[in-house]
């Protein structure tokens, strides 16, 4: 199936808050490509039904919107977003394989969705490898990964960082106890995935992505755990730090 563009408009043109403007015919979606992300929000919603964000009581379906949404702002196509809304299916749909996803979205999907997921060969969504073995695995393909493959995850880590950083600002350093890899360790994945990515990305999108690390790194200075202290990445727990 070949890829369908859908063109958002221009960058660098405010939006138009004119009510009774009409949509170009470029910006409109058409009924195929309507069906086509109604399709893939489907599957999202039926594979993630049950999951909230680590830690809070907030579907995980949410990420998985905003992130197809900051796809499409920042210039990307409709395979693009739906590769957007089903990033995390093939690391958590037990039913779902790549095969399905490129019968039912295209070979393009389906490769961006592959280069989005971290498990490492023999893995399910129900027993991952260690942590820091799946990151280093990610980080090692992203770096060569195509343009269009590195907006997904550049929105998806950006969407990350934002959920992040707004509840440090709320509940303060006790935030970053949710999760299985250390301060230091979550401090040096977005970094290395910040500077995996290339200049090809919306520049908007990586200056936000530098701000966000900048407060996140206070807030880590400012945790300093006490020393010895173990966190599951450091036993080899199969948990996402998601």
């Amino acid at each position: 199936m070949s890829a369908t563009r859908y063109r958002p408009r221009a960058r660098d043109r405010e939006p138009d808050r004119n009510p009774d403007r009409n949509p170009s015919r470029e910006e409109r979606m058409d009924a195929e490509q309507q069906g086509r992300l109604a399709a893939a929000l489907s599957v999202a919603l039926r594979v993630h039904a049950d999951q909230t964000r680590k830690g809070r009581p907030v579907p995980y379906v949410s990420h998985l919107l905003q992130v197809a949404g900051l796809v499409l702002e920042h210039g990307g196509d409709l395979d693009q977003a739906i590769a957007g809304l089903l990033h995390d299916a093939l690391e958590d749909g037990s039913d779902l394989g790549v095969d399905s996803l490129r019968r039912d979205f295209g070979a393009e999907v389906a490769r961006m969705v592959l280069h989005c997921t971290d498990l490492l060969e023999g893995d399910t969504p129900e027993r991952k490898s260690p942590w820091l073995d799946r990151k280093r695995r990610f980080l090692d393909a992203l770096w060569s990964a195509d343009d269009r493959t590195q907006l997904v995850v550049a929105c998806d880590k950006l969407h990350n960082l934002r959920s992040l950083v707004a509840d440090l600002r709320v509940e303060g350093v006790e935030t970053l106890a949710r999760f299985s890899a250390s301060p230091e360790q979550t401090r040096w994945y977005y970094e290395a995935v910040r500077e995996a990515l290339r200049g090809d990305v919306d520049g908007r999108l990586l200056d936000e992505m530098d701000a966000l690390l900048r407060e996140l790194r206070g807030w880590i200075h400012e945790a300093r755990p006490e020393p010895g202290t173990m966190y599951a990445a450091d036993r080899g727990a199969t948990e996402s730090t998601r």
